[in-house]
């Protein structure tokens, strides 16, 4: 109860009064706070989501009960479809959206990808870490020179996820000659296809959790099992000094634009929100309690044993990042859509499981 009234005060510094704030209490108390999932069970989208799940309701009023829901396929497209066409747009549904879909809007070049990803509610984003290329310990594929040297099968989700978007850029901008082998569903599928020797490497922007997984295995070395090749983002990991930044890699003003727009957009890794017409009460109550969870003891202690890298943006910046990403210049998404369409025919191989 002391909690309870904790949270109300504290929610009433955002809300227009504590009457607002009970009215957020009465609408929550005895509901279901579904946390929609774009993965199978065990990979990094659905630790983040279910850690997210298990502490945020803390700090709703009413709070209610979380309940999270796997829905994984079409690179995220499953979930995102059903949190847009068919949840209620009450501020009863949270999701964890593929962080290349504010780019694929802007490139327009998944038309199966019809929700505006400004007009969703952004309620925060957990972690902005880099996405890195890794390759396994027996790959001949050593650093990122080697991929341009060889072919390297890479382990993807969808033909439609960030990595796709990636290889082709890569592929076509700087030589590299990585394919994608799409159909994993998860992160733990990912890993065992390279494993088993199906593939050689894969992207994930959650190194700890990779390198834990191969920790558990018999004979593992954890982290030198794997060689870090390249990373994504707008700075370099401070723990990846010597791993290239792809920014650096630009060789002119085009190359330095177009990699700043990839940099920005997968920089944004763990992004939630809610359907848009959402009222605008239980928006700011969500993301305040968002912002809460971030910063909760018990949820960042969780988040250390899950090897769940927290690096939290507030929705209100995050909603104002997906809008420029989104409304990014013409000409500077004209000089990627060239750059993909040269790349896709040898990025894309399917997974032989289809």
């Amino acid at each position: 109860m002391i909690i309870q009234t904790l949270v109300l005060s504290a929610l009433a510094a955002v809300l227009p009064s504590i009457a607002a704030a009970n009215e957020i209490a009465d609408f929550y108390r005895g509901k279901e706070l579904k946390l929609v999932i774009r993965a199978a069970p065990g990979g990094n989208y659905d630790l983040y989501s279910r850690a997210l799940g298990r502490h945020i309701v803390k700090h709703i009023p009413g709070n209610p009960m979380a309940i999270p829901l796997n829905m994984p396929g079409g690179g995220g497209l499953t979930a995102l479809n059903y949190v847009t066409n068919v949840a209620p747009k009450d501020g009863t549904v949270l999701t964890m959206v593929t962080a290349s879909m504010p780019m694929d809007q802007a490139l327009g070049r998944n038309k199966r990808l019809t929700t505006d990803m400004r007009k969703l509610n952004w309620i925060g984003n957990m972690s902005d870490e880099n996405l890195f290329l890794v390759t396994t310990s027996g790959s001949r594929t050593k650093a990122f020179d080697d991929a341009q040297q060889r072919e390297t099968a890479m382990a993807a989700t969808g033909a439609g996820g960030v990595e796709s978007i990636v290889v082709s850029l890569l592929n076509n901008m700087l030589g590299a000659k990585f394919k994608n082998v799409y159909g994993y569903r998860s992160s733990p599928e990912m890993n065992l296809s390279m494993e088993r020797g199906e593939t050689e490497g894969r992207m994930t922007t959650n190194l700890r959790a990779l390198f834990a997984a191969a920790a558990t295995r018999p004979n593992s070395k954890g982290a030198a099992d794997y060689n870090v090749i390249l990373q994504i983002g707008m700075a370099k990991d401070k723990s990846y000094p010597d791993t290239p930044l792809l920014r650096d890699l630009a060789r002119n003003p085009d190359d330095r634009l177009v990699f700043g727009f990839l940099s920005q957009s997968v920089s944004l890794a763990r992004p939630i929100a809610t359907n848009e017409g959402v009222p605008a009460r239980r928006v700011a109550a969500l993301r305040y309690a968002f912002d809460a969870t971030m910063k909760d003891p018990e949820f960042l202690a969780e988040a250390k044993k899950l090897e769940l890298d927290i690096t939290a943006m507030k929705g209100e910046d995050l909603q104002q990042a997906v809008v420029g990403i989104v409304d990014t210049p013409r000409p500077v998404l004209d000089r990627i859509v060239r750059a993909l369409e040269a790349g896709i025919p040898s990025a894309e191989r399917p997974n032989h499981q289809k």
